[in-house]
């Protein structure tokens, strides 16, 4: 498997490479304060693009990039590391006690995918998350579904997850041939008992074991924040660090 893994990323490489050649000189550096809380600058090496193909976004998920609405992007911060992408092999991923038990105690929840789409239902969801979680000013549901979730580059969908009809998460998925991007998750607070994020990747596995997809993108594993962190409990997992995808067991 390792060996068709490597051959894969390989290829991606000697294609992105190419590809980018063709689309550089897009890009721009914006330098922020940190969107994660560190005591560092953020430094977004970003471009906006028009409709992508789909293999040209699988491209840019292999070396690492994400999107944000229409820009896709990396992070070059010139004095922290932090940030690192994560991908799952979800044939290879073998569950762990406690995201058996997150399954296990969300049987109760239904969920549906549909389109992308920013409804008040949706909204009042995600506001209340936005307010409980990452209290910040600007910081709100209709700014996050404008400017970061709705695209015109790529296929997107939501998945729902509810409880009795009531909404209680949501996931945001780019969608591709053989490979699935977490875009974002939101879901309730006073929920939280539930462990709904590490429910949300066992079932987002699952898809891609159903639909057959071999490639699942989680964004960064940040191990200093313990919103980001959870997702190195799933293993094996790969990391890309210096243009290579290395495998954590």
């Amino acid at each position: 498997m390792r060996d068709v893994t490597f051959t894969y990323d390989e290829k991606c490489a000697g294609e992105f490479s190419r590809l980018l050649s063709r689309v550089e000189h897009l890009f721009i550096s914006i330098d922020i304060g940190c969107p994660y809380g560190l005591p560092f600058v953020a430094r977004f090496h970003q471009a906006t693009f028009a409709p992508l193909s789909e293999r040209a976004m699988e491209l840019f998920l292999s070396a690492g990039y994400r999107r944000n609405g229409n820009c896709l992007y990396d992070m070059q911060c010139p004095h922290c590391f932090a940030c690192m992408p994560i991908r799952l092999h979800p044939d290879e991923f073998r569950p762990n006690r406690n995201q058996r038990r997150a399954v296990k105690k969300n049987q109760d929840v239904q969920m549906a995918i549909s389109p992308l789409q920013a409804d008040e239902e949706t909204l009042q969801l995600c506001e209340k998350f936005l307010r409980r979680r990452y209290p910040r000013e600007n910081n709100n549901a209709l700014g996050y579904y404008r400017d970061f979730f709705l695209n015109h580059i790529v296929n997107s969908a939501q998945i729902q997850y509810r409880i009795d009809g009531r909404l209680v998460g949501t996931a945001v998925i780019d969608i591709g041939y053989n490979w699935l991007n977490a875009v974002y998750f939101y879901f309730d607070p006073d929920e939280s008992s539930r462990s709904l994020g590490t429910y949300n990747i066992m079932q987002l596995i699952d898809l891609c074991l159903e639909w057959e997809v071999e490639y699942l993108y989680l964004g960064y594993l940040i191990h200093s924040v313990p919103a980001m962190s959870y997702k190195s409990n799933f293993r094996p997992h790969y990391l890309f660090s210096k243009g290579k995808w290395h495998c954590v067991t």
